[in-house]
């Protein structure tokens, strides 16, 4: 698959705040334009943080479906105040518009974020990016996904019997359940899997036999790229 990148999938017009910008407003915008969270940015259009949903303080009485405390990253600022700047999350992450679409999909997944801020080369906003964005350029089901990495990874690379791996997928991340002869067909097996187009994570549950008859040796855990 051609290597797509960012620029080609991102919405150039943003919906974005400033510091500034009540919590009402913000309320307003992200149900005018139905989107789950913006962009935050100063004076000179640099992101400072982003704002969703869950980061807004609830109206008084309450809102169905807005959680009371929310989850939100290590680091980041209570959803206790009335502006933008006091309850985004920072620092945000962002991508540049060179970004390959594969690798910003893998960000998505590891930073457990629906959208991201494309930035230039001075950290100011042109564009965003979401995870419906960069799985269009995909095209590939869980099951199409799965079928290769069994059928071409596993069956004709690496020469393993069908039932002695479990593939499973979903949302683009592959794991793998299963023992393999050698322990070093456990990185070959993930590092080939990676290769594959729509794959955004690779969970490694595998197990080797020292030379197919010892006992087996516990593989690594291998995530989403860091």
């Amino acid at each position: 698959m051609q290597d797509h990148t960012v620029a080609e999938v991102m919405t150039w017009d943003v919906v974005q705040a400033r510091p500034d910008t009540p919590a009402q407003e913000l309320a307003r915008l992200l149900d005018v334009h139905r989107i789950s969270g913006l962009p935050v940015v100063d004076g000179d259009d640099k992101v400072m943080g982003v704002v969703s949903r869950t980061d807004l303080p609830a109206p008084p009485g309450g809102r169905a479906g807005v959680p009371a405390v929310p989850r939100r990253p290590a680091g980041a600022r209570a959803a206790r105040g009335t502006t933008a700047g006091e309850v985004m999350t920072t620092p945000a992450v962002t991508v540049h518009p060179e970004h390959r679409v594969v690798d910003a999909a893998r960000i998505m997944q590891r930073r457990h974020v629906d959208r991201l801020p494309v930035v230039d080369e001075e950290d100011r906003l042109i564009g965003i990016t979401t995870r419906r964005d960069l799985l269009r350029v995909f095209l590939r089901t869980d099951r199409q996904i799965r079928a290769e990495v069994t059928d071409e990874v596993l069956g004709r690379a690496l020469d393993v019997p069908p039932e002695d791996v479990l593939v499973s997928v979903r949302d683009g991340v592959v794991t793998l359940r299963g023992t393999l002869p050698h322990e070093d067909d456990i990185p070959a097996a993930i590092g080939l899997t990676w290769r594959v187009d729509g794959v955004v994570g690779v969970v490694s549950r595998l197990v080797a036999r020292a030379g197919g008859d010892g006992p087996p040796h516990t593989g690594a855990l291998w995530r989403t790229r860091g």
